[in-house]
């Protein structure tokens, strides 16, 4: 991205000329994205230089001469200008904003949500995102990177600023504009690391939550990026990703917050990660599951909880089978198959059945999900890890995860996922599903599975 600032800010919204010399750089800004092959403009609507209100009517040249709604329409006339600049050079641009309307919520929740605007910081803000709204091309993208998400500290937070930007944000443009803003308009969110160093009493300060700080700096970049659209951000001030000269960011980010890379890297590339760590660790690798190799005799003496509606009878030792009611599959301990060595689960004829067991967890652990598979025929294998409660009962299936395999269908193929543990969970339930078998014929083997925690 290629970013802009809205420095230094002192061009009143009616003056045509100065406003004739902005659209101008945004025109090459956008020209400059394009010929330079990034995705399109970062744009930081933050005002860093005097009178460091750049869209507040108050502030403004002429506020004594127009009264707000006039400066309302004249910053949505504006914004048209800008958008229309920016098509002509890059029309499938992403304009990137750190916040949009997002900065405004509290106004959007109001019977008159324009009206209510009048007198804020950012009040002439929503008039320049309705200017864009109303000759945006399809093509282009819009993303409110909600800034103020950078205390966010639980999924719940993520989920309802995601409904207020979706939802709520939409009064604040003309009602002929709203479709194109659900369309267009992307939630991101922005991570603030500063807080997960700060000493308690900094107003900028994430409760750990009885984690380690960067556990929960991972925990939360997590949340984020499961909600968000599709961007997620990173900003600190107190230290660097990269030398440089800046005198308060000497340290790299990994020695003021160890672990932070790995944090990092598990959230943007979870299977990449489970399998670099699987590698790492390797023998020292414990598993949380009881006979993941499916060897005959390894779980003898498991005393293993079962549920109303799993059957122990015919799976492997430790484990439990469950199928549909309308499903008429088989399940069996293969003693002929096996990936590395005999013994493996399998399952015929099924069309909507598992393999499963449940083991205990803590909320904001994070754990690596790792099996392998062998399908014979039709059918289609994953697996679905879902949650219990401490009282064993079943939890928030909006939370269940998938883990699918790449790779041919009549060799061992692996599946891997990386998994935290959510709020209110006591259970981790792995579900080795089958589905789609249409006889006796079509089998399918699961091997080697195994769920173990990483740091």
């Amino acid at each position: 991205f290629l970013q802009m600032n809205a420095n230094p800010g002192n061009v009143d919204w009616f003056d045509d000329e100065g406003w004739a010399s902005i659209v101008e750089h945004w025109r090459i800004a956008a020209r400059v994205a394009r010929e330079g092959g990034m995705k399109g403009i970062l744009f930081d609507p933050e005002p860093y230089n005097e009178p460091f209100r750049q869209f507040a009517w108050t502030s403004q040249e002429g506020y004594e001469q127009h009264d707000f709604l006039e400066y309302h329409a004249k910053a949505r006339e504006r914004g048209a200008q800008v958008m229309q600049a920016i098509a002509d050079e890059y029309p499938e641009m992403t304009l990137f904003c750190y916040f949009m309307n997002s900065v405004n919520a509290m106004a959007a929740q109001r019977p008159d949500p324009v009206k209510a605007l009048a007198g804020g910081g950012y009040d002439l803000f929503p008039g320049f995102i309705d200017g864009w709204l109303d000759v945006i091309p399809p093509t282009l993208t819009l993303v409110d990177g909600c800034e103020s998400a950078y205390l966010y500290n639980s999924q719940m937070e993520y989920l309802a600023a995601y409904n207020r930007i979706k939802s709520d944000c939409q009064w604040l443009v003309s009602p002929e504009n709203r479709a194109k803003y659900r369309a267009q308009v992307q939630v991101g969110f922005g991570m603030y690391l500063d807080p997960y160093i700060n000493p308690p009493d900094n107003r900028y300060y994430v409760d750990p939550m009885g984690m380690e700080r960067v556990e929960r700096l991972g925990v939360n970049v997590r949340y984020a990026l499961d909600v968000a659209d599709e961007y997620v951000w990173v900003y600190g001030e107190k230290a660097s990703w990269w030398p440089n000269s800046h005198p308060r960011a000497q340290q790299p980010w990994e020695e003021a917050l160890p672990g932070i890379t790995d944090q990092m890297r598990a959230a943007g590339d979870p299977i990449g990660f489970a399998l670099r760590k699987l590698a790492e660790m390797g023998d020292a690798a414990e598993n949380l599951l009881v006979n993941g190799s499916f060897s005959p005799d390894a779980a003898e003496g498991v005393d293993f909880q079962q549920a109303d509606d799993w059957v122990a009878e015919g799976a492997p030792a430790g484990w439990s089978s469950w199928q549909h009611p309308d499903s008429t599959g088989t399940f069996a301990w293969d003693s002929q198959v096996g990936r590395t060595g005999p013994g493996a689960a399998r399952m015929a004829g099924m069309t909507n059945g598992c393999f499963l067991q449940k083991a205990e967890v803590k909320p904001g652990e994070r754990y690596v999900v790792v099996a392998w598979r062998k399908v014979e025929g039709s059918g289609d294998a994953s697996i679905r890890v879902r949650w219990q409660d401490p009282d064993d009962k079943w939890y928030m299936p909006s939370l269940d995860v998938m883990i699918d395999a790449g790779g041919p269908d009549d060799d061992w193929s692996q599946l891997a996922g990386v998994v935290t543990v959510p709020d209110g969970a006591g259970y981790i339930v792995p579900l080795l599903s089958a589905t789609g078998q249409r006889s006796s014929e079509d089998m399918l083997w699961y091997d080697d599975v195994m769920i173990f925690r990483v740091d």
